[in-house]
């Protein structure tokens, strides 16, 4: 679905550029873009992405967003930007502040340098709950005051604040969005970092017991990508939005890793707490199916039970 810049559109349709394009969340969202017929742009240089998870139907651009020069001319006639792009993990950005620091700080500036510059009309920004850090209580809203624990959680809230400023400096619309442990097709499996499922399912595969950090009583609001998708584009849509907001994208779950471990069917072994976890999260959404008019649709249980079936392993209930 290429076109050029100066190529006439369906005025129903848009150009959107989606960072981090050939990653997990990016890919599915590029998917889903393309399939309610949208034209779309891709800037991925591989770091986390594959190169099989590209659209076919996308424009790809092999680029590293922290370069601002090189991404310029790509920002030319988009309607809209989703900035997934980044380097998650927080024991990774504990392992090398610098480098997480480069694409999840400096790399969020030039990428809305670029937007303000090319005159692009809404940045949507995956922020992060991590942000959060320890709360007094559940859920968390995003009335609470940050408290990182991580330079990851540093980092995207950093992201943040630029998109506040950047629509109140130059009108140039944002809207931030505090992911909650996504999960789904396409998660990360390559390298040391990656999110707990596909860590799990390696070991399972390797006949060696799940590792589970600490008591495993730590808690998240499990989110599917297709709800993350979801909320990704209504928040791009929403006439009620574009001011700087920051929202939860999560769907008000709370489930420990024991449970997660439980529905893999297989022993288990702990080891010392990692740096930088947050014990416990769980979004609330209320502001988010205000302002959104969106509601999440998968329940935990569901999708962790249709990944597993689909990596060849029937879920213990």
């Amino acid at each position: 679905m290429e076109r050029g810049v100066s190529e006439e559109k369906n005025i129903n349709m848009a150009l959107y550029l989606v960072t981090g394009g050939a990653g997990f969340i990016g890919s599915n969202l590029t998917d889903e873009l393309i399939r309610r017929g949208h034209y779309v742009r891709i800037i991925d240089n591989f770091a986390t992405g594959k190169r099989e998870n590209i659209n076919p139907s996308a424009e790809f651009f092999e680029l590293d967003f922290t370069n601002l020069d090189a991404i310029r001319p790509v920002f030319e006639g988009v309607d809209g930007v989703f900035h997934v792009g980044a380097r998650p993990s927080v024991p990774y950005s504990v392992d090398n502040p610098i480098a997480s620091t480069l694409v999840n700080m400096n790399g969020t500036i030039h990428v809305l340098v670029a937007a303000r510059d090319a005159g692009v009309k809404r940045v949507v920004y995956s922020a992060s709950s991590s942000v959060y850090g320890i709360q007094p209580q559940l859920p968390q809203r995003i009335d609470m005051a940050p408290n990182p624990l991580s330079p990851y959680a540093i980092q995207k809230y950093v992201g943040e604040l630029y998109c506040r400023q950047f629509a109140e400096l130059y009108g140039l619309e944002t809207v931030s969005l505090r992911y909650f442990n996504v999960y789904g097709p396409r998660m990360n499996d390559v390298g040391a970092y990656v999110p707990v499922f596909t860590f799990f399912l390696r070991q399972v595969r390797a006949g060696k017991p799940l590792t589970i950090f600490g008591d495993g009583e730590q808690s998240r609001d499990f989110t599917h990508v297709s709800d993350v998708v979801s909320v990704n584009i209504a928040a791009m849509e929403s006439s009620k939005v574009g001011h700087g907001e920051v929202l939860n994208a999560g769907i008000g779950g709370n489930t420990t890793i024991n449970e997660v471990a439980k529905m893999f069917g297989h022993p288990t072994t702990h080891l010392d707490p990692r740096p930088g976890d947050v014990p416990r999260s769980q979004a609330d959404i209320s502001k988010t199916i205000e302002l959104l008019d969106w509601k999440p649709t998968v329940a935990f249980r569901d999708g962790c039970a249709d990944w597993l079936r689909s990596e060849g392993i029937e879920p213990s209930e």
